[in-house]
C-alpha cells in the first residue's frame, strides 16, 4: 500500500541526529513519499536541501517575524523544482503567539503569492473559524489542504464548499480529543482525503509501543491509516490508494523533482 504522507516536519532538531534511518524506516513502512512542511523562510530553505518534496511558507505562529523580505525569499524559494506548494500559512487563534492583524496579514500575502505561481496552499487553521474560510473564499482559492483539520462539522461542511482537500493527522487515533473526528471523517468525499503525521508533532495515542520520547515519523502513517480506515468502514489499500491518488493530483507529485524517485537515497 504506498501512501504519501502530505506533512511531515523533518526540518525539526529532533530528526537531526537518524534522519537517514527516519527516512529508511518510512520507506519499510510503505511511506512512498514524504512532503517536508516548511513554517518559516529559514525552515522552508532547510527543507528544500532534503531532497524530499517540500512546501515553503510561514506558519501563523511566525507572522510577527516576517517583513518586507518574506515574500520574495519564499517566491524564489518555490522556484525549486521540488517546491509542491506555499505553506504552511494560515490563522492560528488559539495560542496567538502573533497578533491577529500580523496573521491575517501574512496569510492572505501567502495565498496571494500561492495563487500568482500557481502553487497549491497547505493550510494551519485553529480556531480561526469563520475568518480564515472568509479570507480563502475572498480570493477565490481552489487548490489547498486544510492541514491537521480537527475541527467541527460547521467547519469541516465550510471547507468543503471551497472544495479544500482535508487532511488528517494521528488526532484521529486519541480516544478522547479526536472521537468526533472519527465521526465527521466519514463526511470528507474519498477524493478529498488526505494523509499526514505532522512529525515529530502528534504521535497517534493508541500507538504502542510510544517511541522514544514520544516522537512522531513518517513510518506511523500506515497506523493512521488503519484507522482511518476503520472509521470510514473501508478497507485499509482503498483509502491508500484514494489518498494516495488525491496528494498526486493535489501537489502535482508525478511531474519531474516532485515524485518519490527524485527522493535522497536512504540509508540501508
Amino acid at each position: 500500500m504506498p501512501l504519501v504522507d502530505i506533512g511531515a516536519n523533518l526540518t525539526h532538531p529532533s530528526f537531526a541526529p537518524d534522519l537517514d534511518e527516519v527516512l529508511a524506516r518510512a520507506r519499510q513502512a510503505g511511506v512512498e513519499t514524504i512532503i517536508v512542511t516548511g513554517t518559516t523562510v529559514e525552515e522552508s530553505r532547510q527543507a528544500s536541501t532534503l531532497g524530499l518534496p517540500f512546501t515553503a511558507g510561514v506558519h501563523p505562529h511566525h507572522a510577527r517575524d516576517c517583513g518586507p523580505d518574506t515574500i520574495p525569499q519564499l517566491r524564489e524559494i518555490s522556484k525549486h523544482p521540488r517546491a509542491v506548494a506555499i505553506g504552511e500559512c494560515g490563522l492560528d487563534f488559539n495560542r496567538n503567539y502573533s497578533p491577529h492583524p500580523d496573521q491575517e496579514k501574512w496569510f492572505i500575502a501567502q495565498v496571494e503569492l500561492g495563487l500568482a505561481i500557481g502553487k497549491p496552499l497547505f493550510l494551519h487553521s485553529r480556531d480561526a473559524h469563520p475568518r480564515f474560510a472568509q479570507i480563502l473564499k475572498s480570493h477565490g482559492v481552489k487548490k489547498a489542504v486544510a492541514h491537521c483539520f480537527t475541527g467541527e462539522r460547521e467547519e469541516l461542511r465550510a471547507y468543503l464548499d471551497l472544495d479544500l482537500y482535508i487532511g488528517i493527522t494521528g488526532w484521529i487515533c486519541d480516544e478522547r480529543r479526536g472521537r468526533p473526528l472519527v465521526e465527521l471523517v466519514r463526511e470528507i468525499p474519498a477524493n478529498r482525503l488526505l494523509l499526514e503525521t505532522d512529525a515529530p508533532y502528534l504521535t497517534p495515542r493508541d500507538l504502542k509501543p510510544q517511541p522514544k520520547a514520544r516522537r512522531n515519523e513518517p513510518a506511523f502513517l500506515p497506523h493512521i491509516l488503519h484507522a482511518v480506515a476503520r472509521a470510514l468502514g473501508r478497507p485499509a489499500e482503498e483509502v491508500a490508494a484514494d489518498t494516495a491518488r488525491n496528494a498526486r493530483e493535489l501537489f502535482s507529485l508525478h511531474e519531474s523533482g516532485s515524485s518519490a524517485a527524485a527522493q535522497r537515497p536512504l540509508a540501508a
